[in-house]
């Protein structure tokens, strides 16, 4: 009403001044008068169309008798040939009730070249630096935001530049917090008006938690995931969950719970659609404010400021351990373990993952499937070869488990096996030794030198004896499990082949080839049977035994099997994949033996700049294929003056890549061996996990 008061006073309406007089009438009256002139209504922000839909009283129209009493305000908006009315919202669910669909024209997000254009134009100077463009990216091209940014700079100058803003804004949340709460000047702008994106937004939020409180729930919880790729399985069940699942969870380490568990509502056909029905006209009410966008693959994405504005509104209002717990107990119960079945649904699940990381509850309980969460993905990581990610929340996972659990139960074993693993895959071959001997030792004396557990803990310690190069003692340990294996499991157990594998790959690497082989046959074969040609443990026996017809001088038959195996991997796993990369090295190792030494050297090269992508340069993968790689660069400058120094057959000359079986984790190797007895031998082995 204050507005149409203004007007009133403005355009000198007579009678205005009358305190009983209808001030909307009046205002209307005037406006639909042709001869007063063509003119342009504005309705700034109208989030909630109600105020405008709705039949106002008396005492709100100020008039005495009933005369236009109950009319919404809406109606007191003329539609007449001398003037237009534009209206701003957020909410297209209420601009459906102002106008008609055709009369909507949705403002689409602000590209990078137009969001620059505003940076410079609010700094007053040209700004062709990299920082601009990655601080109207981080922005998200929202020219509030941005306007807010140059705002802020502007009024720090010269002692503050787009470079420093950056900084600070990516610095931490709070610092973000801080920034995006500022209000630069009100220059010509309602003194009404609010500059801060924080605050703006929070008024539309303040409205939907008046209007639909289970959409604002649904946002909390959204909050905690990471912003991209959210898939409704997370989100379906919401109200948090009682402890009675978490005696299951003693047992049960995967956790894989019912979300359906999680509501009041009875499990009948008419309480589902209930529920799916709430859950639709939630995602709707967001999707209408913008709060939410829905991706191709049907998943949900936030944007990065309303999440930040939504956590920072939940740890002011005492909420945040509320939608913490209830985020990190859906999460666990969706992420399985890591396995080929689950490859998919771990791989979109695993940034949700990363997520949480960042997010370590308070309650005990919800430590527990916490630590749940950051185990199995640090499983995920350490297949795909991410290690500093795996090494982070495996570690996590650890110390939170050794805390609440204590040093000797099963999810601390666990969790410091796969500490160990980690280690392993970054080439930490003594303190991965340790943690799996003591593993090992514990599982003794728990469990017994027969159970499965133990054995595989076994198995885990062989694999890093391997990789040390230590073949005696890894002999010993491998036969050992592998009599206990199949006298307690079977031969054909997965567990049995492990450790069969390993012996073949001993076997190789001590120049008893027949005997290698022999094992390595009887390995592909079973897999072959019970899992099939393309399943990656049959893959991983296929890649063993072509590098035992490598050292064997069998060229044709490796490479047949080498190419096999690594057309199958680029097809399943992707190019950058560890296996994928060790198939590549393989297969140039291949090629370099059969005499076809340029061909080797640029597959080669390829390798090692996937490595040098997937593990770093450090990585004992990558120095040990630089180190293969600089050798048979030599050879090929020195071909001239000494044909012997390609004779594949000299031992000291040799390049071999050696992809061994797998324990229950991953670890890398290629030997290098070249020049004088006196130097180094170098040597990695593969070793992916091998169920």
């Amino acid at each position: 009403m204050q507005s149409f008061r203004e007007i009133a006073n403005y355009v000198k309406i007579p009678g205005r001044q009358d305190l009983q007089v209808n001030i909307f009438q009046l205002v209307h009256d005037w406006l639909r008068n042709e001869r007063k002139g063509k003119w342009i209504l504005i309705l700034d922000n109208a989030d909630d169309a109600g105020f405008l839909t709705q039949a106002q009283s008396t005492s709100d129209i100020r008039q005495t008798n009933s005369m236009g009493s109950g009319k919404p305000l809406v109606a007191y908006l003329p539609q007449c040939p001398n003037g237009s009315i534009l209206i701003t919202t957020r909410s297209k669910s209420a601009a459906l009730k102002l106008v008609e669909q055709r009369d909507i024209i949705t403002v689409e997000p602000m590209g990078e070249v137009d969001a620059q254009g505003l940076l410079e134009k609010k700094l007053g100077r040209s700004n062709e630096s990299n920082d601009a463009v990655e601080l109207v990216a981080a922005l998200e091209f929202m020219p509030l935001a941005i306007v807010q940014a140059a705002a802020y700079i502007c009024q720090r100058a010269p002692r503050y530049s787009v470079q420093d803003y950056l900084r600070d804004f990516q610095r931490s949340d709070r610092k973000r917090m801080s920034l995006l709460n500022f209000e630069g000047e009100r220059l010509r702008r309602d003194w009404e008006a609010k500059n801060s994106i924080i605050i703006t937004w929070q008024i539309s939020f303040d409205h939907i938690r008046k209007t639909r409180p289970s959409a604002a729930d649904l946002l909390s919880l959204m909050s905690f995931f990471d912003r991209q790729g959210i898939p409704e399985s997370l989100l379906q069940s919401r109200e948090e969950q009682g402890n009675s699942q978490q005696d299951e969870k003693e047992t049960n380490d995967d956790n894989h719970a019912d979300l359906t568990n999680f509501t009041d509502y009875d499990e009948d056909s008419s309480s589902q659609s209930t529920i799916g029905d709430r859950f639709e006209k939630d995602i709707l009410a967001l999707r209408d404010y913008s709060f939410i966008s829905i991706a191709a693959d049907r998943t949900f994405e936030m944007h990065r400021l309303v999440q930040l504005a939504t956590r920072k509104w939940l740890q002011a209002h005492k909420q945040q351990e509320r939608w913490k717990k209830q985020f990190i107990k859906n999460l666990d119960a969706e992420l399985p373990m890591w396995d080929y079945e689950n490859w998919v649904k771990c791989q979109t699940l695993f940034p949700h993952a990363q997520s949480a990381l960042a997010q370590q509850p308070e309650e005990q309980d919800v430590l527990r499937d916490w630590a749940s969460i950051l185990y199995k993905a640090a499983w995920y990581a350490r297949e795909m070869g991410k290690g500093t990610e795996a090494e982070e929340m495996s570690i996590r996972a650890m110390n939170v488990r050794k805390k609440i659990l204590g040093q000797e139960h099963n999810s601390t074993l666990a969790s410091i096996t796969m500490v160990g693993l980690v280690y392993s895959l970054r080439g930490q071959w003594d303190a991965a030794e340790q943690l799996a001997v003591q593993v090992m030792e514990t599982s003794k004396k728990k469990l017994g030198a027969d159970d499965p557990n133990t054995l595989t803990s076994m198995v885990n310690l062989v694999s890093i004896y391997y990789s040390q190069r230590k073949w005696d003692i890894a002999e010993e340990l491998c036969m050992q499990v592998m009599e206990t294996s199949k006298e307690i499991l079977g031969a054909d157990h997965p567990a049995t082949l492990i450790s069969i594998g390993y012996l073949a790959s001993i076997y190789n690497n001590q120049g008893r080839w027949d005997a290698a082989e022999e094992l390595a046959v009887q390995v592909l074969e079973t897999r072959r049977k019970k899992l099939g040609a393309d399943h990656p443990d049959t893959l991983v026996s296929m890649g063993h035994l072509a590098l035992i017809y490598n050292d064997q001088g069998r060229w044709d038959a490796a490479e047949e099997l080498a190419v096999q195996v690594l057309e199958t991997r680029r097809k399943k796993l992707g190019a950058d994949h560890p296996h994928t990369i060790t198939s590549i090295g393989n297969l140039a190792i291949t090629w370099k033996k059969s005499g076809r030494v340029i061909q080797a050297v640029r597959l080669m090269e390829e390798c090692i700049e996937a490595w040098k992508r997937v593990l770093g340069f450090e990585h004992p993968n990558t120095l040990a294929s630089c180190s293969a790689l600089a050798a048979w660069k030599a050879e090929l400058e020195d071909d001239d003056e000494d044909d012997d120094d390609d004779d594949d057959n000299d031992d000291t000359d040799d390049d071999e890549g050696e992809e061994g079986e797998e324990g229950e984790e991953m670890g890398m190797e290629i030997r290098s061996r070249r020049g004088s007895p006196t130097r180094r031998r170098k040597r990695l082995t593969h070793v992916w996990r091998d169920k």
